[in-house]
Parts: structure tokens; sequence; C-alpha cells
């Protein structure tokens, strides 16, 4: 596996993994986790969902990661959705720099996720297939999550 340093992330066998194409401002603030989420909280496109049960970050390599394990589990034959973008830079000093002078270059890009969202969404499929796929996903993710109809 060949991995190519861009700007911002990285590129995996020449596809793009999860992050905004163009942001107003290169770094920002990490700011707060929201400790529950009210707005993205019921299934609005699929039957079947991963819900968060607590708050927390989720990088865009977990986001592909628990999306692909999905798509094989489910052998890519019903819908599935996305429910959460990771659009918060995270930046990183090199090894062995000392501290102070200016912010390090973005590293990585996460998706700030409040306990009761909806991460992932699946319709098109037999029940007990949609829940051992959506357990398969919830295993890639660093959160505690609940799978719901």
């Amino acid at each position: 596996m060949v991995l190519s340093v861009l700007k911002f992330g990285f590129v995996k066998n020449k596809k793009m993994l999860l992050q905004p194409k163009k942001t107003k401002y290169k770094k920002s603030r990490k700011g707060r986790l929201p400790k529950l989420d009210y707005r993205s909280n019921t299934l609005e496109f699929g039957i079947f969902g991963l819900k968060a049960l607590e708050s927390g970050s989720i990088s865009a390599r977990q986001i592909e990661a628990a999306r692909q394990a999905i798509n094989r589990k489910i052998k890519r034959s019903g819908r599935v959705w996305v429910r959460i973008f990771p659009d918060l830079p995270i930046t990183s000093k090199p090894i062995e720099v000392r501290m102070g002078k200016v912010k390090g270059a973005v590293s990585h890009w996460v998706s700030r996720v409040g306990g009761g969202a909806i991460l992932f969404e699946i319709d098109g499929i037999p029940k007990k297939l949609a829940i051992s796929a959506l357990y398969t996903g919830a295993a890639k993710l660093p959160i505690k999550t609940l799978i719901i109809t």
C-alpha cells in the first residue's frame, strides 16, 4: 500500500479519503464536543441505523473503514447512507520539533459526533443481514453505538 502525502490528507490508491473540497480557513480550533445531538437523532433515509451513544470525534479513516465493512457484509445489495462528514482539520507538529513557533500542518480530518446522532443508515436488505452489517461497522468506530430500527 503506497501513501503519497498531499497538502491536506492522504491519497490511497489515487482515491481521496473523506475531507472537504474547499475550506474558508486552512486550520481551525478543535472546540468542544456536543454532549447530545438533538437534530440528527432520527432515521431519515433507511430502515436500520447505527446510533452513537456517547460523544466523540471520529476520523475520516474510521468512517471509511466502517462504510467499507458494511458494504462488504451486505455484498453491495442494499443502500448505505453515511450521515456524518469529517469537516474539522486536526493538526500535528513533526517529531522532534520544539514547542512554540507555529501551529502544525493538517494531519487528518475528524467529525464531531454528539450522543444520539445517527451515523449510518441502511435500506433494501433483510433485517438479520442489516443488523449483522451494522454490528461489523460498529466494531470499526471508537465510540459506543446502538443499532436502531
